[in-house]
């Protein structure tokens, strides 16, 4: 069974969970505390020691959630077979991966794990619209 390596806050294991859920593919979902040291198991998983992490049945892993998304989707309406509409589809994971994940990925990390205020200086003010 696929083992996915996951912390609820991460932007980046949820696109994992959320392909998992809509390929509805059978898996186990194993909580890591990314806050602290990672545990040496996990580390062999992922040296960086960062989730989202794909066990695949065999043992071997695969790391960073956009490699975890072309794996799943390899076959399925998720990644297209022809090469220029791969390429549009790449072209929007590498699109969020600079821009969304820079910013809204990690004001929402903060927020959801009680690091916005520890942040703020990091976070410019909101102007009234």
């Amino acid at each position: 069974m696929l083992r996915l390596y996951d912390y609820p806050a991460s932007q980046n294991g949820w696109k994992a969970r959320a392909l998992l859920a809509l390929l509805k593919l059978p898996h186990e979902t194993v909580w890591v505390p990314i806050f602290g040291l990672p545990g040496p198991e996990f580390l062999k998983l992922n040296p960086l020691g960062k989730v989202p992490v794909l066990e695949l049945e065999d043992g071997r892993a695969i790391p960073e959630s956009h490699a975890i998304l072309c794996y799943l989707a390899e076959g399925t309406e998720y990644l297209p077979e022809d090469r220029f509409e791969r390429a549009q589809t790449l072209r929007w994971l590498f699109f969020e991966q600079d821009y969304i994940q820079s910013s809204i990925a990690t004001l929402r990390h903060w927020r959801l794990t009680g690091r916005a205020e520890a942040n703020a200086a990091s976070t410019p003010p909101r102007e009234a619209t």
